[in-house]
């Protein structure tokens, strides 16, 4: 599967995210308030039930990177998740921009960077926005 794939996943959408992380807490309310919401379900992985076995998927794996499946049931994991996600939202321009050679490695490092990272992040972006 190429990056340009990603422009063609289909509505609706399943997110699996960790709701446990404060950076993707905000991401999910935002999502919630989107005027295109209903293309997007939201799966919390730290749900009390959720099984990740039952998607052939481990915890662990789903815990490291996001995790999206569409309506032809394609899955989309890491950096390639978001972009199928904000092509369903309908931000296409973007998403084909985030595809061009050089910028898409950028992009994927970036989020490998990031999702090693979210929760610490998070939790400091939270005492930070508490003391001011």
């Amino acid at each position: 599967m190429s990056r340009r794939d990603t422009l063609n996943a289909h509505a609706p959408v399943t997110l699996y995210h960790d709701g446990h992380c404060p950076l993707c807490q905000r991401e999910v309310a935002w999502l919630s308030r989107h005027p295109r919401r209903e293309r997007v379900a939201l799966v919390d992985i730290q749900a009390p039930g959720f099984d990740a076995e039952a998607l052939g998927k481990t915890f662990e794996g789903m815990m490291g990177r996001l995790h999206l499946s569409d309506a032809r049931g394609r899955w989309f994991i890491g950096m390639d998740a978001s972009r199928a996600l904000y092509a369903v939202l309908g931000y296409r321009r973007l998403v084909w921009l985030s595809t061009l050679p050089g910028l898409a490695g950028l992009m994927d490092a970036g989020y490998r960077w990031f999702a090693r990272r979210r929760v610490r992040l998070g939790r400091w972006l939270e005492r930070r926005r508490r003391r001011s």
